[in-house]
């Protein structure tokens, strides 16, 4: 069901750069109903407006809630984020053992594996605008940080190969 321009809330009618000065800030809303919500706004959906709300709560768990953009009445921006708290919001959806790497040691890395494809008779070469994709025979693609779940190819023999030549390659590192 379409809604007309009509019923939209003040909430909905703001553009995407207004709900983005949103983001990263601790906000309580009202909804329809009387209901209230508090937390850390993560995004905006453009489309919708819904609302995805994260709650950090003191056992290091974050609770997570969906506010449907028809339903906001009002948004009241409560406070603003820290450098650690937009970190910890940034890290979210991450998985649990991945890191972050300096330019520097992604730079190491790179440079590392395609010398060994390359000492291994692979052809590859650096791709992009930053020069940070290594592409493998013109057919797989290895991203940054350059592991065997970082590499894309529609040939899954030759995904599967250069995988377990990463690996072998990773093992080989140890």
């Amino acid at each position: 069901m379409l809604q007309q321009a009509g019923n939209m809330t003040e909430w909905q009618r703001k553009s995407p750069l207004e709900w983005l000065t949103y983001v990263n800030k601790e906000v309580n809303i009202l909804a329809a109903e009387k209901h209230k919500y508090k937390g850390w706004v993560l995004t905006v959906d453009p489309v919708s407006a819904n609302i995805l709300l994260a709650n950090l709560l003191e056992n290091g768990n974050v609770s997570i809630s969906g506010i449907l953009g028809h339903a906001v009445q009002d948004v009241e921006i409560v406070s603003e984020s820290t450098d650690a708290v937009k970190e910890q919001l940034a890290h979210l959806f991450m998985p649990g053992e991945s890191q972050t790497y300096s330019q520097e040691e992604l730079e190491e890395k790179k440079n590392s594996l395609k010398n060994w494809l390359e000492k291994n008779h692979i052809p590859v070469k650096e791709e992009g605008e930053s020069q940070r994709t290594l592409c493998v025979a013109g057919v797989l693609t290895i991203n940054p940080p350059y592991g065997p779940e970082d590499c894309n190819s529609s040939n899954e023999i030759i995904l599967s190969r250069v995988q377990g030549l990463i690996q072998s390659y990773l093992a080989l590192q140890q």
